[in-house]
């Protein structure tokens, strides 16, 4: 969304219905800044700023919450986020390796994004699958006991879609 555009009247109705149902404006960010980066992409300085508005919140609120959780993107992603999880059970699995194997392979540190701009490498805290780990979420899909050849099979159909 460019900086001088505002919310549409669709997406402002949808975070009308958010707040109404939550116990306090406060507890509506969060909710409120995934509805505006599904609808968008990402967020901007200005929908933070018009959902501090709505909200009743300072700008600067609104704002640490955006930039304190990784699932917030600051800056449009690629066409497709691949999260690969870091915590321990993870990490004593292979992890690290997958990661040093993706970054090379896409040419991006983690948190970045591919030149042609369709896949951005995020760290996650925790994929909740511990017991197949080492694991990733590419886009909406978990990806269990990752191995070179997977990863490699799974960046291969990324980069064709």
């Amino acid at each position: 969304m460019p900086e001088n555009m505002k919310l549409t009247r669709e997406l402002k109705e949808k975070i009308d219905s958010i707040v109404a149902k939550s116990e306090t404006k406060q507890s509506a960010l969060i909710p409120v800044l995934r509805e505006i980066q599904n609808a968008e992409g990402y967020l901007t300085n200005e929908s933070m700023e018009e959902a501090a508005k709505i909200l009743g919140l300072t700008p600067a609120n609104v704002q640490s919450v955006a930039t304190f959780y990784t699932m917030f993107f600051r800056k449009e992603p690629g066409k497709h986020v691949v999260w690969l999880c870091r915590t321990l059970s993870c990490a004593l699995k292979g992890a690290e390796q997958a990661e040093h194997h993706m970054c090379e392979k896409l040419g991006v540190h983690t948190g970045g994004t591919t030149s042609d701009g369709k896949i951005t490498l995020m760290e996650a805290e925790c994929l909740a699958s511990c017991g197949t780990a080492p694991v990733m979420l590419v886009d909406d899909d978990l990806v269990e006991n990752l191995t070179k050849e997977k990863i490699d099979r799974i960046i291969e159909e990324l980069r064709k879609d």
